[in-house]
């Protein structure tokens, strides 16, 4: 979760993350809508990888970077469902039916 935020907390990088919700791109295709050098533009696409909030895949000639949308949702929903107080106790509610259930079925 530590990354998400690490990669999250540089707006040129929430702008990436805008800029690939709608559309596949290469890195070529994201520099022309910057005014950054084309390393410091891959280290930014590096630091979005490495936190797993993109992808890229290797097509032809060029790597076309994508969004990873799950990853982006589950940790934020996470980091959401962690910090608010309402969800504590439907945690922890869920959680205790959970084991309710667990308990009632049969063992093998």
């Amino acid at each position: 979760m530590e990354k998400v935020f690490e990669a999250l907390a540089s707006a040129p990088r929430r702008k990436i993350l805008a800029y690939l919700s709608e559309a596949e791109l290469t890195a070529g295709e994201i520099a022309s809508r910057f005014e950054m050098t084309k390393p410091s533009l891959s280290k930014h696409l590096r630091i979005l990888e490495n936190a797993g909030l993109i992808t890229g895949e290797k097509r032809g000639q060029y790597v076309l970077y994508r969004l990873v949308r799950d990853n982006l949702v589950n940790t934020l929903n996470g980091f959401v469902s962690s910090v608010c107080p309402v969800a504590r106790p439907l945690k922890k509610e869920s959680k205790a039916l959970k084991e309710k259930a667990a308990g009632k079925l049969p063992r093998r």
